[in-house]
């Protein structure tokens, strides 16, 4: 496994660890459940995927060119390793709480592992010049953002699931 993604999956397991099934749908009012933070990021790597399977089929990046702005939000969070607080998600990548805590657990790590392999399948056939694909919010990002992204993203939400996590032992 790529080591970004690796240290993206460890996050998951050190946050999650020895949490069962009610502790992952508990959340504070009006906040998600760590159930729902760890939906929204399976519906992320699965966003992901998708795009990285066109990029497959059209053998290249899909992504723009990217405006000055848009260059310095991705390098800002891929980069620097900052994410901006109180940003609302995409709608594509909102929880619908449909998927129990351990299912969630499931989805997540077996989704990381697909992008996992497409990233890998890309560096090969798509190569590494030019912008993969375009994210909702960043605009283009090169194939090896991607990985940080998702990183610097889920290390976000895993900070999260720790408060959950703790507010819960109180």
């Amino acid at each position: 496994m790529n080591t970004v993604h690796q240290e993206t999956l460890d996050a998951i397991n050190a946050a999650t660890a020895g949490m069962d099934e009610q502790q992952l749908l508990y959340h504070p009012e009006g906040k998600w459940s760590s159930a729902q933070i760890l939906e929204h990021l399976a519906l992320a790597f699965g966003g992901t995927c998708k795009m990285m399977k066109r990029a497959l089929e059209a053998d290249k990046g899909l992504g723009d060119t990217p405006s000055i702005k848009q260059r310095m939000q991705a390098f800002l969070v891929t980069g620097v390793g900052y994410f901006p607080e109180g940003r609302q998600a995409p709608k594509m990548v909102e929880p619908k709480g449909e998927w129990g805590g351990m299912e969630s657990l499931e989805k997540i790590r077996n989704n990381l592992i697909a992008m996992d392999k497409l990233h890998s399948e890309c560096l090969t056939k798509v190569g590494t010049h030019g912008w993969l694909g375009n994210h909702p919010v960043l605009g283009p990002l090169t194939i090896h953002q991607w990985p940080r992204f998702h990183r610097v993203h889920t290390r976000h939400h895993m900070k999260q699931v720790r408060e959950r996590k703790l507010a819960q032992q109180k």
